[in-house]
Formats: C-alpha cells, sequence, structure tokens
C-alpha cells in the first residue's frame, strides 16, 4: 500500500517523533524491516522453487550467496530477475509505509499489549491476499502482503517473545482458528524501572516464569499507561518517564533491549517465511511464483484493438501477424508470462479478458469479427486503454490498433494518470495516414501522440498495406529485459544531434525514429555512418512504414558512444531499446528524517514547489553502482543532476532542488565490474515521462467492503495557488454505482473536502480488485490532480484488513 498523501500531510511531525518498529531504512548496524522481508522472500522463494524442481523430476541447486539474481536463475526464470526485484522492492514498500500510514494504530506494531487485534489484522490480511491471488489480482496481493508483514514482524521486536525464551515464531499468530493465550492482563504489572539506562531485566521475574505475554506502552504525546507496565522505550516515548521508566523494544542494536535485536530480527525472518509458505501451500507453486514475479518472462502481451467494421481488413493482419509472434516466442526466453486482450468500437468497450496461455489467446483473437459501419468514426479508445491499464501488470508494454480518433477525449487525464502510476509504455498503431504525398502527421492522431510519449511509447501512423511492416515493433518490445538506451520528443521541426551510450551487456539494439519528414544520420562508436536514404548499409537494416523509422545495427557494431543527427521539418520522437540484465526501477518517495532517516513512496507527480526526491534500485548483479543521475526534459534539453545517497543492497536516494517545468525522463549513468575489464559504463532511461503539479488530491479509506454493500471513502483536494471552483470526476473500472460531488470550492491556499460512495454488487467474487481515480481540475483546468486507488472487495473478512488499498497519488 503505497503512502496516502492525506496522512503524510497530517501525520508527519508526529512521525518525526517516533517510529514503533524495526529501522525502517537500513543503517548499516541493525537490521530493517527491508532487509527482513526481503532474507524472508528470498528464503521462501527458494523452498518454493525446490519443490518445483522436485515435482519436475530437476535437480535445485540453492544458490551461495543468495540473491535476487542468483535466485531467478537457480528457479530456471534468471530473465524475470528485474520482475523479481521489482515486487521484492514493492512489497518491502508497502511494510515500511505502514510507519507513516498507521502510526497511531497500536495494532499494526502490537504496542500497548493489543495482541488479539494485531492477530487479526494478520489473518485477514492474509485471507484477503489469499483472495487476491486466486483471482489473479497480484498487484492487490502483494500490496496487502507487504502491509500486514509489518506486524508480524513487530511482534518480536515489542513484545517479549524473545525474553520468554522462545527459539521458533509463534504460529498462532497467523492462523486465526488458534487462540493467544496467556496474555497479561490491564492490571497485572509486568515491568520495573532500569537502572543507570540498563535495561537488561527489567520485565518481572513473574511475567517470565508465568510464561505471560506482554508488549510495550507507546505514546509521543502524554505518558499515560497502566500501572507497572513495560514502555516501548526509546528517546521519542514519553510513556517511558513515568514508573517503571526505560522499555523492551529491541528496535535497533541502540534499543533498551538492543542486545536482543538480532534474535528479534532472525526470528522476524523465520515467521515472515513461515507466514509465505502458509500462503504458497494454500494458492499453489505457480501462483505463489507469479506473485513473486518468478514466471517465463517480465513481458506481457497486451492487446487493445478496435473491432469496428472499417477495421476488418486490420484485424484478419493482427491476428496473423500476433498468431506467428506467439509461435515464435514459444518455449523461449521471450515467451510472454501472460496475454491481455480488450477490444472496443464505436459503440463500447470491453471486456478485459487476460490468460496465461498461448493457444487460449489466439483463440480468443480469432473470436474477433468486425461489425457496426463501414466508415472509420471516432471510436471509444480510450475506455479500452483505460480498462488494459487497470488490468494489466505494472510496467506493461501495451499496443493500441484503431483507424479513428478517439469519441472519449473526457478519460485522458484518468489514462495519463494510470500510464504514470502503473509505469506501463503505450504504443499506437493507427492506420489512418494521410496520403503519402502529404508527408505530415494526422492532426485527429494528436492525443494519441501524447499518450504515447508520455509512457515512452509510440505512435505510428501507417497505411492499412503497411500495417505488417510496422507490427514488428510488437515482435521488438514484446522481449525478456527490455531497456531503454535513450529517449527524446520534439514537438515542431528541428535539426538536433543526440547520443547513447551502448554497454557490453546490451544486445538486439534497435533505434526508432518516428516522425514525416524525418531525414537523420547514425553514426556508430567506431566512426562509421549511415543515412536514413540507406535501406541496408554498413552499419545496419533502416525499414521505413509511414512515420515509422526502424534502425537495427549489425550485431559486430556494438559498444561505445553513438550519434544521431535528425532534420526534420515535422515533429519527431527518437528512441533507443536493447536487451540487458542490467536496468534500473525507481520510485518518487516522501522523505522523513527523524527519528531515523526514512522515505514513504508517493507513486505520484511530485509538487511543483519543493525538492523532488527518488528511490532507485539498480538490477543485474551485485557489482552494479550508479555514480549520476539526472532527470531530462522529454521535449527539449534541460538537464537537472541530483545528488546520490547510497541506502545499501542496491538502492539509492536521489534528490533534486528543481526539475524542468515540463515532462521529464530520469536518465542514470552507472558502472559494473566484468571479466575483461575493471568497470564498464552503463546509461538508462526510464520510459515512463513524469511531471510536476501544484494540487494535490488525497484520500483514507477505513471500514469493510463486502460484496452487496456500499463504502464510503473520504477525499481532500488542496491547492497552494490561487482557489476557486475545482471540478470533480471519479471513474472506476467495473463501473460500479457511485455518489460524489461535481465541484469542490477552495480559497485561495486552501483545502476541501468530498466524499465518494460506491457499491458492490452482491455477486462479486472475494477477492475482486476495484481501480477507483478520483480527479480534481482547477478553474479553466490551468492545472489537475488525481489519486488513483486499488480496493478489494472480499467476502467473509472482518473491518481490519477487508479493504486493500493501493494509495498512489498521482497529479495531473
Amino acid at each position: 500500500m503505497t503512502a496516502n498523501p492525506l496522512i503524510i500531510t497530517a501525520v508527519l511531525l508526529l512521525v518525526q517523533s517516533g517510529a514503533l518498529a524495526f529501522k525502517i531504512v537500513l543503517d548499516f548496524s541493525s537490521m530493517s524491516h527491508q532487509e527482513i522481508t526481503k532474507s524472508a522472500i528470498l528464503q521462501a522463494t527458494a523452498e518454493v522453487c525446490k519443490a518445483r524442481a522436485e515435482q519436475l523430476g530437476q535437480n535445485f541447486v540453492l544458490p551461495n550467496p543468495l540473491t535476487v539474481k542468483s535466485l531467478a536463475a537457480a528457479c530456471s526464470y534468471p530473465q524475470a530477475a528485474r520482475k523479481f526485484q521489482s515486487v521484492i522492492d514493492d512489497i518491502k514498500d508497502e511494510n515500511r509505509d505502514v510507519d507513516i500510514r498507521h502510526f497511531f494504530n497500536t495494532e499494526y506494531h502490537f504496542d500497548d499489549e493489543s495482541f488479539l487485534q494485531g492477530r487479526d489484522i494478520i489473518t485477514q490480511g492474509v485471507s484477503t491476499v489469499k483472495a487476491n491471488i486466486q483471482q489473479k489480482n497480484f498487484e492487490t496481493a502483494r500490496e496487502t502482503l507487504g502491509e500486514i508483514l509489518h506486524p508480524l514482524q513487530d511482534f518480536y521486536s515489542h513484545s517479549n517473545w524473545i525474553e520468554l525464551g522462545n527459539q521458533s515464531p509463534y504460529r498462532n499468530l497467523i492462523k486465526p482458528d488458534l487462540p493467544i493465550n496467556n496474555i497479561a492482563d490491564k492490571s497485572t504489572p509486568t515491568c520495573r524501572s532500569c537502572v543507570d539506562d540498563n535495561c537488561t531485566g527489567n520485565i518481572l521475574e513473574s511475567i517470565i516464569t508465568e510464561k505471560k505475554l506482554t508488549s510495550g506502552y507507546f505514546s509521543a504525546t502524554d505518558t499515560i499507561k497502566p500501572y507497572g507496565k513495560c514502555s516501548h522505550g526509546g528517546s521519542l516515548d514519553k510513556t517511558k518517564e513515568t514508573e517503571p521508566v526505560g522499555g523492551i523494544n529491541k528496535d535497533s542494536f541502540g534499543s533498551d533491549h538492543g542486545h536482543l535485536h538480532l534474535q528479534a530480527a532472525n526470528m522476524a525472518i523465520a515467521a515472515t517465511k513461515e507466514l509465505l509458505e502458509d500462503i504458497g501451500a494454500s494458492v499453489g507453486i505457480n501462483n505463489f511464483l507469479r506473485l513473486m514475479g518468478i514466471s517465463q518472462t517480465f513481458s506481457v502481451l497486451c492487446v487493445v484493438i478496435d473491432t469496428s467494421k472499417s477495421m476488418a481488413d486490420d484485424i484478419a493482419e493482427v491476428k496473423r501477424i500476433i498468431s506467428l509472434i506467439i509461435d515464435g516466442k514459444k518455449g523461449t526466453a521471450d515467451e510472454p508470462s501472460e496475454y491481455i486482450l480488450v477490444t472496443f468500437n464505436d459503440l463500447d468497450f470491453g471486456p478485459l479478458t487476460k490468460t496465461t496461455d498461448a493457444e487460449e489467446f489466439k483463440r480468443l483473437l480469432n473470436a474477433i469479427s468486425a461489425s457496426g459501419e463501414a466508415t472509420a468514426t471516432a471510436k471509444k479508445c480510450l475506455s479500452g486503454l483505460w480498462l488494459a491499464l487497470t488490468g494489466a501488470p505494472h510496467r506493461s508494454e501495451m499496443f493500441v490498433f484503431t483507424d479513428a480518433e478517439p469519441e472519449d477525449v473526457e478519460l485522458k487525464s484518468t489514462v495519463l494518470a494510470l500510464i504514470e502510476s502503473t509505469k506501463s509504455t503505450v504504443n499506437f498503431l493507427l492506420t489512418n495516414a494521410l496520403s503519402a504525398q502529404s508527408h505530415v502527421s494526422n492532426p485527429s492522431n494528436q492525443l494519441y501522440q501524447e499518450l504515447a510519449e508520455a509512457s515512452g511509447g509510440q505512435a505510428i501512423e501507417v497505411s492499412k498495406g503497411m500495417l505488417p511492416q510496422a507490427s514488428s515493433i510488437i515482435e521488438d518490445t514484446v522481449s525478456s529485459e527490455l531497456v531503454m538506451l535513450f529517449f527524446a520528443v520534439r514537438n515542431q521541426s528541428a535539426a538536433e544531434d543526440f547520443s547513447f551510450l551502448v554497454d557490453s551487456s546490451v544486445t538486439n539494439l534497435t533505434i526508432y525514429i518516428t516522425g514525416f519528414s524525418s531525414n537523420f544520420t547514425i553514426t556508430s562508436p567506431s566512426g562509421m555512418s549511415q543515412y536514413s536514404t540507406e535501406s541496408n548499409g554498413t552499419l545496419g537494416m533502416i525499414q521505413t512504414s509511414g512515420n515509422f523509422h526502424t534502425i537495427r545495427p549489425h550485431s559486430k557494431n556494438g559498444t561505445g558512444l553513438w550519434q544521431i543527427s535528425v532534420n526534420s521539418t515535422q515533429p519527431f520522437t527518437v528512441k533507443v531499446t536493447g536487451q540487458s540484465v542490467t536496468d534500473f526501477l525507481f520510485d518518487i518517495v516522501e522523505v522523513v528524517q527523524d527519528p531515523v532517516p526514512g522515505y514513504t513512496a508517493l507513486d505520484s507527480r511530485p509538487q511543483t514547489s519543493g525538492n523532488v526526491t527518488l528511490l532507485l534500485s539498480v538490477t543485474g548483479g551485485d557489482s552494479l553502482k550508479l555514480t549520476e543521475v539526472a532527470v531530462v526534459e522529454t521535449m527539449g534539453t534541460e538537464t537537472v543532476n541530483g545528488s546520490l545517497e547510497d541506502q545499501g543492497n542496491g538502492q539509492y536516494l536521489a534528490t533534486f532542488n528543481t526539475v524542468p517545468r515540463g515532462s521529464f525522463g530520469i536518465h542514470v549513468t552507472g558502472q559494473y565490474s566484468s571479466i575483461q575489464s575493471s568497470q564498464i559504463s552503463f546509461q538508462r532511461y526510464s520510459s515512463t515521462q513524469l511531471r510536476t503539479s501544484g494540487v494535490s488530491v488525497s484520500a483514507v479509506a477505513n471500514g469493510t467492503w463486502t460484496p452487496g454493500t456500499t463504502f464510503s471513502l473520504p477525499f481532500t483536494v488542496e491547492t497552494s495557488q490561487s482557489g476557486g471552483s475545482f471540478s470533480i470526476t471519479v471513474r472506476n473500472d467495473r463501473l460500479y454505482n457511485m455518489t460524489f460531488p461535481s465541484s469542490l470550492v477552495i480559497g485561495n491556499g486552501g483545502r476541501a473536502n468530498g466524499t465518494v460512495t460506491l457499491t458492490a454488487p452482491s455477486d462479486t467474487p472475494s477477492g475482486t480488485d476495484v481501480t477507483l481515480t478520483i480527479e480534481a481540475a482547477a478553474p479553466g483546468d490551468s492545472d489537475s490532480n488525481y489519486v488513483v486507488l486499488r480496493l478489494s472487495v472480499v467476502a467473509g473478512v472482518g473491518p481490519a484488513m477487508s479493504l486493500s488499498l493501493s494509495l498512489w497519488k498521482q497529479n495531473n
């Protein structure tokens, strides 16, 4: 569950006064929630991969050391390392953010002897995770999983389980049918005061002898606690100042019971592993591995196709092309792990269908037929894309086929929100190109071009007869370990030189230039050049279809600095991709300095004012390190360098004092070791293009949402600039009945509140997720903001965890 910006705004100062958990970030001495979570995931996944290998009659060798890369390879899916890393990062983020979202909720930390309530959060959350997995809603399952791991791990640091001499995890915490016995009641004293800051023996002998379970009390604002009770302890806990003074937490080596920190951390790892094994036993080996991102590849083949009658020839060609691609990738490292299909026309859109079976996908595709009028009229294209973005895994490559402008232009901001929050790439294959003699883009495709550019994709304009050549991009991008080496957009005529670095880990280098009337020259690191008019030259093959130019250099023209010189009378884009295990992932984060350095993922557009901070993760090997990071203006040349702070385990915090005013991408430079050379430099670009906003939208969800019930969701719109009447738009991808205010009036530099109500039909399958977008537009659409939430409807789950939220604040 990503951080709720409303909670961050309201609680940040209080969070700075105390953390109720293991360290939330690595401090190179104490064990953090992130380290505990990653270690347990690696161990549990290794056990599942071993069981899978035994079922298949194969040998499984546990790698040493056990890393993301080594385990993905041992599980027979080395190309899944990047996805595996992103899944671990997502789960760790959800775990970490509990200290922000649930600072006041003692049950999320097992403080104040809240054992029954804390156990309910865990067991009800496990039920939600299992229901989500059964519905193939893996993103939502990971969010809930990360959240419930936090209280589970805190139990061993905040209770006296370790002091009671226990050598194994308390299994009753994850089993709702097993009781939690022998809890010290409110009237039973549990501690004595520490002597001269020595708290080693402050738990009463009677509590230890009778094996009574207790935990410390915590308050950052007052000193109230029941008579004789233990405190959490630490400089930020006010209850430790009253008798009995001191505390019992084991969050770090410097805590009051810090001598037991390592035991508590190791027990938390074992307990986390046990919970993961319980989930795996329930959902099965294959589903557990998919939950962890361990499958054939990271790639997903997602097709969004117009089924209007004017698309009859295109549909037949898409069927042929997709079938050839599927057959060609079957059994290879590039075979997609999932197939998604969404249809739309001039009257309707949907449904979304998904499968892991390639033959089933071909059957679904072959069942499509063209219908309606023969003319190319406006279509519900954005509605179909909306469904794809809510139903596909994050960071998916999507391909949209249509021959007409969108009818549903009002969905533009919603689609942009989902592109940024999911970091998916959208490519449009548009068969409505103007005549070959015009050499200009079709004006009706402007919106498609904007969406493609925001995602790092392309809007390809061709005649219907050219579609087979342009569709080669599908085969190129539905590949394992696809990385972006360069991306730039120019929205007017220009003559400009670009450069990009290719390192030795990159294979299948491909250069794309999208734009009419674009003349270009490619120059290799060795100094050889090839012009756009040479289809087969010294450097490679150049294929041109409509506005789409594909350059495939010969493999011998490899590493080093490449140059591209473009001279165009029309807008154009330049994109360079390849395949490599070396890449990076990123999140926008909010930094918390006190009581220890920490951060919470926002998954949002950063605010116009103030610093912008990114959390970067490098993937591909333990020797990788980042040396520089910059934000680069998408449609210009402005570049702003940021400062890097190594967080350990391949993660870095990057801070920028300012960013370009328009959209911008992220550019990283790093190094890795090789046998042939001591250090090799690499560069990578982000596909998703970001932007800032002066408006914010936030939401807080509490309560239960079960089938047949109505759920109320309060939200807040805030601006630091001029106020007025902000228009409000709310959408959910299940099309459930909703009510919400159409506008909110806000004073200058103020805020206003609203409420959305949604009703889930009584026949909603347990584990169904609902993607909800709340958008707020300033007067005159001068600025806007949105929040995207993923809600989970679960049958038979109590109030603590029946609603699983992914709070992605996005400012548009």
